[in-house]
């Protein structure tokens, strides 16, 4: 399956991450890891080695916004990369943890752009 992605972020997605890492880190180094994320490069990782790194639970394949993401991929509508952030032995998915469960439902093996601090 070939998933139309954009190649970068959409501009509302560093808010989004901004929020999400305000609640694990003070608000100076969430702010340093956005703007970090704003200048890193988009890279490929598999749908699956992201969900395992990041420990995270795959969401239900009929949470609202999986499902809302798994139809936009089937109607070729472009998906923006998801932005992660390294931490202790742990990813942490800062921005796109719907839509890498979306991708994930419709196949793990699944190149995912991100981007990655």
């Amino acid at each position: 399956m070939k998933i139309i992605w954009l190649k970068d972020p959409e501009a509302h997605d560093y808010p989004a991450a901004l929020d999400y890492l305000s609640l694990l880190y003070q608000t100076k180094t969430a702010n340093e890891l956005v703007t970090k994320l704003r200048k890193s490069k988009t890279i490929q990782k598999k749908a699956k080695d992201i969900l395992r790194a990041s420990q995270s639970v795959l969401l239900d394949k009929d949470n609202i916004h999986v499902k809302e993401n798994i139809k936009k991929s089937k109607k070729g509508i472009m998906l923006s990369p998801i932005l992660l952030v390294r931490s202790d032995h742990k990813l942490i998915i800062a921005d796109g943890y719907h839509r890498l469960c979306a991708i994930y439902y419709l196949s793990e093996d699944l190149e995912v752009p991100c981007r990655i601090v």
